[in-house]
């Protein structure tokens, strides 16, 4: 197999299923974001609802800047939205911010994949910073050994990526299940706040395959 056909396979096809994915999940966001929920309420409402329900009910919940930039930051534990979820009334923005307040759940309840993410962090963050540089070289100057140190910064990332995905899931389902529970959204509005989810955790897998792939490419192209 020549090395364009490899890279097709596991870095070329990975990364078009990434941009599809993350074109699914602005679709169907955008889809749910024109049903407006029954009861009322805004993302930063069932957020509150949420965490109040879990024994959360002091957790700050601050808006931001943005589309779809919403995120749970364990460091200072603050729930950050955006304002097309945090002050939007529909069914897509009070899934997503559920799922966020699934986030501060997984940080208080101890949920050790998230605990394994957090402290994968600066590791990522230097490999994705600091891993192309060696590679290059590598090929440049025929080292594997710097390859190999770029590789072990990928190594990182890839890893970091892997331990994301239970974390996602399992933020989804604590959403999902305290929707339903606390009455949140009707029967018919939770497929649609799953529809949302569930395009958004085919953005995660769809990286973590991505990176898994270039990993594999580099490692095989240096041998």
């Amino acid at each position: 197999m020549s090395n364009w056909s490899l890279w097709l396979l596991l870095a070329g096809v990975p990364l078009v299923l990434g941009l599809l994915a993350q074109l699914s999940v602005k679709r169907t966001f955008a889809k749910y974001s024109e049903v407006g929920a029954a009861n009322g309420m805004s993302g930063a409402d069932a957020a509150a609802a949420v965490l109040r329900e879990s024994g959360l009910p002091g957790l700050t919940i601050n808006p931001i800047e943005g589309h779809l930039t919403d995120h749970y930051d364990p460091r200072n534990k603050t729930l950050n939205l955006s304002a097309d979820v945090g002050q939007a009334h529909s069914v897509a923005a009070i899934g997503v911010a559920a799922h966020e307040a699934g986030h501060a759940i997984q940080d208080a309840k101890g949920y050790w994949p998230m605990s394994v993410r957090q402290t994968l962090v600066p590791a990522a963050n230097i490999g994705s910073t600091l891993w192309f540089m060696p590679v290059l070289l590598g090929f440049i100057l025929q080292s594997t050994g710097l390859i190999t140190v770029g590789l072990v910064l990928f190594a990182a990332v890839v890893l970091f990526q892997l331990i994301t995905l239970p974390v996602e899931f399992d933020a989804s389902h604590r959403a999902l299940v305290a929707l339903e529970d606390n009455n949140l959204l009707a029967a018919g509005e939770i497929d649609g706040a799953r529809a949302v989810l569930r395009a958004a955790s085919l953005t995660y897998v769809a990286g973590f395959v991505a990176a898994l792939g270039q990993l594999i490419y580099f490692f095989i192209a240096s041998r």
